[in-house]
C-alpha cells in the first residue's frame, strides 16, 4: 500500500484507536484512503447527482487572528485543512482543497457521522419501524436488557443523556472508555459496545445529566439497524445517499461485530458533506418527499439540554447530536472535522482538515482558530455581494 507520493505507508491498523494516534502524515493519508485500510461498507450513491451550481466570485475574507493577518489560503496552511466548502441558497460560494486532496476525494468525517446516524432514527420513526423517540432502547438491541440502559429512551441516547457510567473522551488516553469500546468481540454477532457498555452501572437518573459519550451514538446505530433489518449503510444509501443526490459513494468503518461505527466511522466528500447541510436546510425532504417526520428538524435543532457560556463554538446547548448554537447548529469532530448550519441565513460550512495529535504543543489554538475562521465565513456569506 502507497501513498500517493510512493513512499510506503506504515500505518498502526484494525482498531478505532489506531486512528486517532496517527502522525501527521499517517493522518492525511488515512483519512482520505480509509477505504483501502479497514474494514467498511460502503454507501451507494445513486445515478442523479444533487447539483451545486457554482457562483462565478467566490468570497474571499480576510480577518486578524492573535494579531496575525488571515487569508483562507493562510487559515487552511496553518490550520491542516483538506477542505473548506461555503454554500449559500444551495450555490457554492466558496470551496478550496489542500493537502493533496481533491474534490473527488472522500474524507474521515469522525464524530460529524453522529448528526448522519441522527437522522436515520428519525428517518425510522417516518417510515414507521420506530414508534416514538420515547421506546426503550431495550426494545431494539435485547442484549442490554437487564443493564443500566434499562428504562433509557432513544431521545435520551441522542441528547447524551442516558445516565450509563462513560468516562471523559480523551482521544490520547489508550486505557480511556473511548478505546475499551473497540476491543475484540467476545459474543459471536454481539458488538464489542454493546458488550462492553452494558457492564457499566449507572452513574445517574436517564435525562438528568449530560455526558458526551460516543458509545451512545454508537448503539443508536446499532438500534436502527435493528429496527429496520438492514444494515445502517444501506438505509442510509436509500434514504439519503440516492435519492438526495450525493456526488461519491461514503464509506462507513466496522467494529469487530461487522456493526458500522455510528459514532465516528463515516467518510465521505467534502461536497456530499455540504449537500447533507443543505438536506438539513430543506427540512429533511428530497424532492418533496418526507424523509423525516415532519417535527423532526424542530426537535432534533432544538437545545434539550443546556450549556454555560463561554464555550469555544458558541454552544448553548445540544439536540438530537447537533451542537445548538445562537445562530444554527453543527457538529464537530476529531481533528478539525466540522459540519456548521445556518438556517435564517440558508448558509451551510463544511470543513475537513488532519489537524495535529493531542500531544502536539499547538494543539489548544486548533479550535477557537478554527471557530474564529468559521464565524468569518458566515459573516462574509451574509454582506459580501455574490455574483451568478
Amino acid at each position: 500500500m502507497k501513498r500517493r507520493n510512493n513512499e510506503h505507508a506504515s500505518l498502526p491498523l484494525g482498531s478505532c484507536a489506531a486512528v486517532n494516534h496517527w502522525n501527521p502524515d499517517e493522518q492525511v493519508f488515512g483519512y482520505r484512503e480509509i477505504k483501502t485500510l479497514v474494514p467498511h461498507r460502503v454507501v451507494q450513491r445513486g445515478v442523479q447527482v444533487h447539483a451545486l451550481p457554482r457562483d462565478a466570485e467566490q468570497i474571499s475574507p480576510h480577518w486578524t487572528w492573535n494579531g496575525q493577518a488571515m487569508d483562507v489560503d493562510r487559515y487552511m496552511e496553518v490550520a491542516r485543512t483538506s477542505g473548506v466548502i461555503v454554500l449559500r441558497g444551495g450555490r457554492v460560494i466558496l470551496e478550496r482543497y489542500g493537502l493533496e486532496r481533491t474534490e473527488k476525494d472522500i474524507w474521515l468525517s469522525q464524530s460529524v457521522s453522529k448528526s448522519v446516524t441522527s437522522i436515520l432514527v428519525g428517518a425510522a420513526i417516518q417510515d414507521g419501524y420506530i414508534k416514538s423517540m420515547d421506546d426503550l432502547v431495550t426494545e431494539y438491541i435485547h442484549e442490554l436488557e437487564g443493564s443500566a440502559y434499562e428504562g433509557v429512551t432513544i431521545r435520551q441516547l441522542l441528547t447524551m443523556t442516558s445516565g450509563v457510567q462513560y468516562g471523559a473522551e480523551d482521544d490520547m488516553d489508550l486505557r480511556s472508555d473511548l478505546y475499551s469500546l473497540w476491543y475484540p468481540v467476545t459474543e459471536t454477532g454481539v458488538s464489542p459496545v454493546v458488550s462492553y457498555m452494558r457492564r457499566m452501572p449507572r452513574a445517574y437518573m436517564p435525562g438528568v445529566k449530560y455526558n458526551y459519550s460516543t458509545a451512545d451514538t454508537h448503539l443508536a446505530g446499532i438500534l436502527v439497524s435493528n429496527a429496520v433489518g438492514k444494515l445502517l449503510s444501506d438505509y442510509l444509501s436509500e434514504k439519503l445517499w440516492q435519492p438526495y443526490g450525493m456526488e461519491e459513494d461514503a464509506v462507513w468503518t466496522l467494529d469487530a461485530a461487522g456493526y458500522e461505527h455510528a459514532g465516528g466511522g463515516l467518510a465521505m466528500s467534502l461536497r456530499d458533506l455540504a449537500r447533507f447541510g443543505q438536506f438539513m436546510l430543506d427540512g429533511g425532504k428530497v424532492a418533496g418527499v418526507q424523509v423525516l417526520p415532519p417535527d423532526w428538524m424542530v426537535e432534533a435543532t432544538s437545545s434539550h439540554v443546556t450549556f454555560p457560556p463561554g464555550d469555544t463554538y458558541d454552544r448553548v446547548g445540544y439536540g438530537y447530536c447537533w451542537c445548538i448554537n445562537k445562530d444554527g447548529y453543527g457538529h464537530g469532530g476529531y481533528a478539525g472535522q466540522l459540519i456548521q448550519v445556518y438556517p435564517k441565513d440558508k448558509v451551510v460550512i463544511a470543513i475537513h482538515s488532519a489537524w495535529l495529535n493531542e500531544n502536539q504543543p499547538n494543539r489548544p489554538e486548533y479550535l477557537p482558530r478554527q471557530w474564529a475562521f468559521v464565524e468569518t465565513l458566515h459573516a462574509s456569506a451574509v454582506t459580501e455581494p455574490i455574483s451568478g
